[in-house]
């Protein structure tokens, strides 16, 4: 059994890609790698980029792989997620010196960090932020997004010139969106993420994507979009992903796992297992470039 297919199996049993391919499109696929997040540990899998260093070099053999966005959390000594600006900053030389034209996203995320802090370091100038654009539950607590804090933290990435990576965790989070764009706070084209399999929230079925999508294009018609499978839907969230036409993300972030019987070596294996389905697909991978243009973004400096 070949690998992709020994993936397959092992993960969630067999997927069927679907009877139909008439989502199917030749358009580059930006590959987008989340390294470490807020909440895998070192006792999870060794190989989660915690240091710096870490994360600089694991960014750098993940880009190598073909990843051109990677999305940035960082985390202080004793592993616990970070507002630190001064991390941010560093991280973010860092990548650029080996990686100079990947498209950098800071996190906004606020698992353990206070309202004032999530944006604080935006003054960095990141290529992209992450913007969720409501509340939600997650597994043991509530996402908190106020309506109050949204806004600001979209004045505060147009004030900057980050572009936003809208965060769906819900399909109310959609239409808040749209609100956002008639009040002037978010430019067009809009990118967003639909992120599917945390509990409480975005089941990850099919059906519910497809939804999700055909909303995004008749509100939002000139969107991009990606979709993120969370723990053991990240694979099936790809193979979707790729027959619909939209962009990919992988990494330890959201599933320390190769398959059910083992844990993934890096986040440049899970990089390339996506390059080698993007092929199966008859979708080319994107290049920095490509993806800065797919994403209308400015180019590298």
């Amino acid at each position: 059994m070949g690998t992709l297919d020994a993936s397959r199996s092992g993960i969630t049993g067999f997927i069927e890609k679907g009877s139909a391919m008439s989502h199917a499109t030749n358009q580059p696929c930006i590959i987008s790698v989340a390294i470490t997040g807020s909440v895998p540990r070192k006792k999870d899998n060794p190989a989660v980029p915690i240091s710096i260093p870490e994360q600089v070099e694991s960014t750098h053999e993940a880009y190598e792989a073909g990843a051109t966005l990677v999305h940035l959390h960082v985390r202080d000594e004793e592993e616990r997620s970070s507002s630190d600006r001064s991390s941010f900053a560093t991280l973010q030389e860092g990548i650029r010196k080996h990686c100079p034209d990947i498209i950098i996203q800071f996190s906004t995320g606020g698992r353990g960090r206070s309202f004032e802090q999530r944006g604080a370091m935006l003054d960095l100038r990141p290529d992209m932020a992450s913007l969720a654009t409501g509340s939600v539950n997650f597994p043991t607590t509530v996402y908190e997004n106020p309506p109050d804090f949204v806004r600001t933290l979209a004045q505060t990435m147009l004030d900057h010139d980050v572009k936003p990576e809208i965060e769906i965790f819900d399909l109310a989070m959609l239409y808040s969106t749209v609100d956002l764009v008639q009040q002037g706070l978010l430019k067009e084209p809009v990118h967003v993420q639909f992120v599917m399999g945390v509990k409480n929230a975005l089941p990850a079925r099919r059906e519910i994507l497809e939804f999700e999508v055909a909303q995004l294009q008749r509100l939002l018609p000139s969107a991009t979009w990606t979709a993120a499978g969370i723990g053991r839907h990240q694979l099936e969230v790809n193979y979707w992903t790729l027959e619909m036409g939209g962009h990919c993300r992988t990494g330890l972030e959201d599933n320390v796992r190769w398959d059910k019987d083992t844990l993934a070596k890096s986040n440049a294996q899970l990089v390339e297992r996506v390059a080698k389905l993007c092929g199966e697909y008859g979708r080319p991978v994107a290049t920095a470039k490509q993806a800065r243009e797919l994403l209308a973004l400015k180019p590298a400096a």
